[in-house]
């Protein structure tokens, strides 16, 4: 048996004891979720029978500063968003510019938003010092995880939400409120609400969807929400099947985001539905092609920009032993034709 120098079962022994590699046995020591949980319970509970543990040096290598910042996707409740997706683009470009403005370098994922213990793969092994997750979702379960493991984390989403974690985010509450209200004033009277209540940024968004029509005496009617994933794709077959299913219910569309205002707008334009005579459309996010739509999209601008230098220096202040703080970012509507004029 490989025996270190003074008489201690070494990385290479333990690794022949199990008969696996010395890189299987770090990982599972590591708690790194690549490794099955069933083998590293076993190469754990091997390593405490032997009295091993990593060595100190090597695990001081692991503590040293990488320069990398990991950002994670967390797109495991939509069906069909991915990077492609315009708004995700821009969030991505401009964390990435901040980042290296600050000396670092960005390590993009969408993938293990699914594993167990994700973060542990990126920061105990120091494949990156912090980590930016995009997005709370419906569940914040794995986020709250890792906020209490102590890892720097910064998360983009809905900074309103009570979390023990830096969240940096628009109004979206203002953005929905205002959306619907600039509908109310341009005469829509029946307005469909198109997006998923129980996302975290879409349920505040819907929040400000009722009160502006609370305000303006209008009912909040159940039939009047459509829950929507946030893509083109889902939008386009929800408007399409309602439209079949029940006719023309609604004349204006607040939409959760601008590709699903996209896929409203694709099938409304497919139904003879003029736009914005017949049914107004206001979207969320003012992506690039916004202006490009035709007819061009009324939006709520998100200011991306000074979200991801606000992201980083939160994350950069954690690095320094600060806590990160959560922060609202303004919003602004933003008028074109796809409704008419207020």
């Amino acid at each position: 048996m490989e025996l270190a120098n003074n008489n201690k079962l070494t990385l290479a022994g333990l690794a022949k004891l199990a008969g696996v590699s010395t890189s299987t046995v770090s990982r599972a020591l590591n708690d790194n979720p690549l490794i099955k949980k069933e083998t590293r319970e076993k190469l754990q509970a091997l390593a405490t029978k032997h009295n091993f543990s990593l060595n100190r040096a090597a695990s001081r290598l692991r503590t040293q500063k990488t320069n990398v910042v990991a950002v994670i996707l967390n797109l495991t409740d939509s069906t069909d968003q991915s990077i492609s997706d315009p708004f995700l683009l821009k969030v991505v470009g401009d964390l990435n510019q901040a980042l290296n403005k600050s000396g670092y370098e960005l390590l993009l994922s969408n993938s293990f938003m699914a594993t167990e213990d994700w973060a542990n793969y990126f920061i105990s092994s120091s494949r990156a010092d912090g980590i930016i997750v995009i997005g709370q979702g419906k569940s914040t379960t794995k986020i709250e995880k890792v906020a209490e493991s102590g890892a720097p984390l910064v998360v983009w989403g809905d900074p309103k939400a009570q979390s023990n974690y830096a969240v940096v985010g628009s109004n979206n509450e203002l953005g929905g409120y205002l959306a619907t209200e600039h509908l109310i004033k341009t005469g829509c009277k029946r307005i469909l609400f198109l997006g998923d209540p129980e996302h975290a940024e879409m349920s505040e968004r819907h929040k400000g969807y009722s009160r502006a029509l609370k305000k303006h005496d209008i009912e909040v009617i159940k039939g009047l929400t459509l829950s929507c994933d946030i893509t083109s794709t889902v939008a386009y077959e929800k408007i399409s099947n309602l439209i079949l299913e029940k006719g023309l219910t609604f004349d204006g569309v607040v939409a959760t985001s601008d590709m699903v205002a996209l896929g409203a707008l694709k099938a409304l334009k497919e139904r003879y539905v003029n736009i914005p005579n017949d049914v107004g459309i206001v979207g969320f996010d003012d992506i690039a092609m916004a202006e490009l739509f035709h007819p061009a999209l009324t939006t709520i601008k998100q200011n991306t920009k000074s979200a991801a230098d606000i992201m980083v220096e939160q994350l950069l202040a954690q690095f320094h032993g600060q806590k990160g703080k959560s922060v609202v970012m303004g919003i602004e509507l933003i008028e074109r034709k796809s409704t008419r004029s207020s």
